[in-house]
């Protein structure tokens, strides 16, 4: 019997172990009780940790490839700075709450004052830069954390 279970859930697609669960909901309340009776200190259940914690600020590392400099910034949300013909605007920055794994995101948009450079809008990651990043033949912008 063991053999055929797994046989069968070898041929199964990845993620279809079976039907789905239904959705889980609270019991019914008793006929005739009002919401929150029961037990006289009945609390609702504490809300999940969100699981971005905001910040005021960005640090970011940004590099010169062509004279192979980092340079590295802090900025506050909702502000901008220029490093060289990139102007870089910080929209957001949020950090994992301490029981997550650690990491941080900024919101950029990035845009070059060249005409047909690349740019950028959109979230970055400290901890997978290559999941969004700014392409750009001379530049380099990373995330390194939120302050």
């Amino acid at each position: 019997m063991r053999r055929h279970a797994a046989v069968l859930l070898a041929l199964l697609p990845l993620g279809a172990a079976g039907p789905p669960a239904p959705p889980l909901t609270p019991p019914p309340s008793p006929p005739g009780a009002a919401q929150g009776e029961g037990t006289p200190d009945a609390q609702p259940p504490a809300p999940p940790p969100p699981a971005w914690v905001q910040r005021p600020a960005v640090t970011l590392v940004l590099l010169d490839k062509i004279s192979a400099q980092p340079h590295s910034a802090t900025v506050p949300v909702g502000r901008s700075i220029a490093f060289f013909s990139l102007d870089i605007t910080v929209r957001a920055c949020a950090v994992h709450p301490p029981d997550l794994p650690q990491d941080a995101a900024a919101f950029l948009e990035i845009t070059d004052r060249h005409a047909g450079m690349p740019g950028f809008r959109g979230w970055m990651f400290a901890d997978e830069p290559a999941a969004a990043m700014l392409e750009h033949p001379v530049y380099d912008v990373r995330v390194t954390g939120c302050g």
